[in-house]
């Protein structure tokens, strides 16, 4: 009876042992499964940099999560921002994939490099956003800008800002990163417009995206042209602009700069005279198309009706994309542009250093 009594125990026992062990093990793979579906709710985001522009930090990152939380209230944003290191980044994408984030939205610092970062990913069914430049790799969808329009607006717009002397003027060029796809373009169509509109294009190199190259380039041109030697500057982005501003000031000279950005530096120097012009990409539409095309690859569903346009990138074809409109921002149009847009108030541009060039200039 015993003898019996102990062979149930131990039985029940190991019965009980070994359903334990099974719904152990099935959990343990829920888990692994569920990140494998595509079940996460966690969405990847991946900037570039913070110091040669505030853009990403103010605008880009909080209209993108605000979008995604408006789409999917219970989504999480796994954020990261490179400060200037592809490496930095790869390593920030290898986190977001070992955490189970079944979609990225990638603003690549190199755009060259992300090819086999992009094919992993793919491979094992993490989709890739491509945000405001192409990353190179099978990426599912791309946000950005008509590129090439916004170099042929920046070139028109030192064509304008020299007037009548456009045809007689040597211009020197400070373009951006040669690792970024985005700066080729903006080259290109700057080329398009000052090739046929002014004199001569007499220097021309890359300032990096970086507002202490681009100072440090500014200054060789003025070395090897003389302080007469050129008659404008384009200038790639804002953040180089403001350093090539600061630059030329230093030795006396006023030519007209342009930028890119639209940075809350880069309007205040169009108030105060400094700066030409600016582009404006608006930066809500643009994060706002990233946030949706987002969510409905999380949700599995067709992105075609938010990315209306395809691109091309190397081997891979016909991507879905969403290609934005950018637009001239001077002095005479801030308030239509800017200011109506609400991405920045008066009170944010008329400082008390400014408020007698903003008065002179109607926005206040």
């Amino acid at each position: 009876m015993n003898a019996m009594m102990r062979r149930v125990v131990v039985g029940t026992a190991a019965v009980s042992m070994a359903l334990t062990m099974a719904a152990c093990g099935k959990a343990g793979s829920d888990k692994k499964d569920g990140a494998a579906s595509g079940n996460n709710k966690s969405i990847g985001l991946l900037l570039p940099e913070n110091a040669s522009s505030t853009r990403y930090e103010s605008f880009d990152k909080p209209f993108i999560e605000a979008k995604v939380h408006e789409l999917c209230s219970d989504c999480k944003i796994e954020y990261a921002n490179a400060e200037a290191s592809a490496s930095k980044q790869k390593q920030q994408f290898d986190t977001l994939i070992a955490q189970g984030v079944k979609v990225i939205i990638l603003d690549a610092f190199d755009a060259k490099a992300t090819q086999t970062w992009v094919k992993e990913a793919a491979d094992k069914g993490v989709k890739v956003v491509a945000y405001d430049r192409l990353a190179s790799g099978p990426v599912s969808a791309y946000v950005s800008f008509d590129n090439e329009k916004v170099g042929e607006l920046q070139g028109q717009g030192l064509v304008d800002a020299l007037g009548a002397k456009a045809a007689d003027s040597n211009v020197v060029m400070i373009n951006g990163d040669d690792a970024d796809p985005n700066a080729a373009q903006f080259k290109a169509g700057a080329h398009k417009v000052l090739d046929s509109k002014v004199k001569k294009v007499v220097y021309e190199q890359s300032g990096e995206w970086k507002p202490t190259v681009a100072g440090q380039k500014i200054g060789a041109a003025i070395s090897s042209l003389g302080k007469d030697g050129f008659q404008g500057v384009y200038s790639a982005n804002d953040g180089m602009a403001g350093a090539i501003i600061t630059q030329l000031k230093s030795q006396g000279i006023n030519v007209p700069v342009g930028g890119q950005d639209a940075s809350l530096d880069a309007i205040q120097r169009l108030v105060s005279g400094d700066q030409a012009f600016t582009i404006y990409k608006a930066y809500k539409p643009l994060a706002d198309a990233a946030g949706e095309l987002a969510v409905n690859l999380l949700q599995g569903k067709d992105v075609k009706g938010v990315a209306t346009s395809t691109v091309d990138s190397g081997a891979d074809k016909g991507i879905p994309s969403v290609l934005l409109d950018p637009k001239v921002v001077t002095k005479a149009n801030i308030k239509d542009t800017v200011i109506a847009d609400k991405l920045y108030k008066v009170a944010d541009i008329c400082t008390a250093d400014f408020a007698a060039a903003c008065t002179a200039a109607g926005l206040q």
